[in-house]
């Protein structure tokens, strides 16, 4: 009777030596997988990206407000005013 199967790489191993293969093969795959920043920088600029988005639609918002306009409007007059 043969070990149950936990993966698609084979039958679970039964001898020590064969246990301490297997986990340091799982264990070099993982470090790989971890270190593995393929698309990193991608994916910060993405983000950043949709930051910058978010930063510029709420300043939409902020200036068509009414009161924004009317600060501004002042801000303008008193700047071109001679005294």
């Amino acid at each position: 009777m043969t070990a149950p199967s936990h993966d698609s790489t084979g039958p679970a191993p039964t001898t020590r030596r064969g246990i301490r293969d297997r986990t340091s093969a799982l264990h070099a795959r993982a470090r790989f997988i971890a270190h593995d920043e393929t698309g990193a920088a991608t994916a910060e600029y993405a983000i950043a990206t949709l930051g910058a988005v978010a930063l510029a639609g709420l300043l939409v918002v902020i200036m068509r407000s009414e009161e924004v306009k009317q600060i501004l409007t002042d801000l303008v007059e008193r700047a071109l005013t001679v005294p």
